[in-house]
């Protein structure tokens, strides 16, 4: 059952027709997100991708959403100054059909956080790093329902076994099980 709450959503507004396609946002987020923080830069593990056509001026910045367990039904299309894409090509989710953010290592579904870090951030990496202006962080009270989803750990712990398979995933979990007690 839903139960409705005032929530605090925190989004990230994208005016493309700013973005010039620097990137400067997924180097942020990729140094951000490294291990240990700042000590790499890796754009297949940032959090938000920019769809490129520099020929025709065209830069898309998307970043990640919810993870999705299957693929779209639909595959709508969309003209850009002439230029036909895919829906895929704007969708936010981590889903089975294609490998954008996912961790590049072990396959888990990547979203956003918000850069969420102790201390906080006033706003994400890639607001802050976006010269242009194209990404402005906007927080808002919203009334929304709330239902009982999956918990991310349950979410990886799926991906980790479609990937490796059921009993080295428990292998696994007895083996670092077993090193904590002793």
């Amino acid at each position: 059952m839903a139960e409705k709450k005032k929530k605090i959503v925190k989004t990230i507004k994208v005016d493309v027709d700013k973005c010039n396609g620097c990137r400067a946002c997924e180097v942020a987020c990729s140094a951000f997100h490294s291990a240990p923080k700042y000590s790499g830069n890796n754009p297949a593990r940032s959090r938000i991708r920019v769809i490129r056509e520099p020929l025709r001026d065209i830069y898309i910045p998307v970043y990640a959403g919810e993870y999705a367990s299957a693929e779209c039904m639909g595959r709508d299309k969309y003209v850009i100054d002439g230029k036909e894409y895919e829906e895929c090509a704007f969708c936010r989710a981590s889903c089975p059909s294609r490998d954008i953010f996912k961790e590049p290592d072990s396959g888990l579904p990547l979203k956003c956080d918000m850069c969420q870090d102790d201390p906080t951030l006033e706003k994400p990496l890639c607001v802050q790093w976006c010269l242009a202006d194209a990404l402005t962080y906007e927080e808002r009270e919203e009334e929304v329902e709330e239902d009982v989803k999956l918990e991310d750990v349950e979410i990886g712990l799926e991906s980790m076994i479609d990937k490796y398979g059921w009993e080295k995933v428990m292998d696994t979990v007895s083996r670092i099980s077993a090193s904590k007690k002793g």
